[in-house]
């Protein structure tokens, strides 16, 4: 078996930095906030040696990828038309496509936008919701939990880049990647989310400070602005999402969440993903309730991987 090699692609006008093993069908693996392609390093090895061609990118602003300077750069209909160019540049019709957070947001809309190019989805963490045409999503977000939400306060351009700076690199790192609590993630009034969250004094089993320092020294090199800027063209995707109203996911479809994700429990969302609407609107759908937090194809990799391959392995090889 190779080992992981890395390229950078041309794709959708801006250049992707890949990490890539395998041959056999093409698995997309597509990362969150904040993270690189490192955090599917578990997953791509274990997926390859199974017989599939793995593929993690940096996704646009995020660590060897190129960074586009204007917020608008980075909305839903960017982020689909760069996957779209990966799947082109290796000459695939169709992928499966495997997300988390961020990268679950832009699994659902590919196969929202391109059903036709996605052979399979499996996402973790964010489940898909029907737009509500009443109210944009950051506004009623807001508007529900104030300006201590770490969503209200990523949308000022600049704002959660001057108190990210009040720290290294890898206290941010840490802080985000190690969350343990489960009710959602809310500063009380008069203090921003990265003073708010704890740092660890101990590192859990699952990750290394080698492991964590990888993330560090490419956010070092990158800052933060491209990853927070998606944060800040969610009202922009509301938009832009119109003609979709009311459209439902049709690819088949394995949903992954930790039951102590942040607000898992507490904000609705464990009744959501157990009920009638999520499948209504998901019809072909399977869903996987998993004992750990947010970061699950890290902390949990080895039952991730599993859950992950047993879906893969309902498709008839070509």
């Amino acid at each position: 078996m190779n080992e992981v090699s890395h390229q950078r692609v041309k794709t959708n006008g801006i250049w992707l930095h890949i990490a890539e093993q395998g041959t056999g069908p093409l698995v997309l693996l597509l990362h969150g906030f904040p993270e690189i392609w490192y955090s599917w390093r578990h997953q791509i090895t274990f997926l390859a040696n199974h017989g599939y061609h793995v593929v993690a990118p940096d996704l646009r602003g995020y660590g060897d990828s190129d960074s586009p300077l204007s917020p608008t750069s980075y909305t839903v209909m960017h982020l689909v038309g760069d996957i779209i160019g990966l799947l082109d540049h290796f000459g695939e019709q169709q992928a499966f496509i495997v997300g988390h957070d961020w990268g679950a947001v832009i699994g659902w809309h590919l196969a929202l936008f391109r059903p036709e190019r996605v052979k399979g989805l499996i996402n973790l963490s964010v489940p898909y919701f029907s737009r509500n045409p009443n109210a944009k999503f950051a506004e009623s977000l807001i508007r529900t939990y104030g300006d201590g939400f770490y969503i209200s306060q990523f949308q000022e351009p600049g704002r959660a880049e001057r108190t990210f700076a009040r720290y290294d690199y890898l206290t941010v790192i840490k802080k985000f990647l190690l969350i343990t609590q489960t009710d959602n993630l809310i500063a009380p009034p008069g203090m921003e989310i990265i003073d708010y969250l704890r740092t660890l004094s101990r590192l859990p089993p699952w990750i290394t400070e080698e492991e964590l320092q990888v993330y560090a020294d490419k956010f070092q090199e990158s800052g933060f602005t491209g990853a927070l800027n998606y944060y800040r063209v969610m009202d922009l995707n509301w938009e832009l999402t119109a003609p979709w109203q009311g459209s439902k996911i049709t690819v088949p479809v394995k949903f992954m969440v930790g039951k102590k994700d942040l607000g898992f429990e507490v904000s609705g969302v464990r009744q959501y993903v157990e009920g009638n609407i999520f499948r209504s609107l998901v019809p072909n759908l399977e869903i996987v309730i998993l004992d750990g937090h947010h970061f699950l194809q890290q902390e949990k990799h080895q039952e991730v991987s599993e859950e992950i391959l047993s879906f893969l392995s309902k498709f008839p090889a070509e």
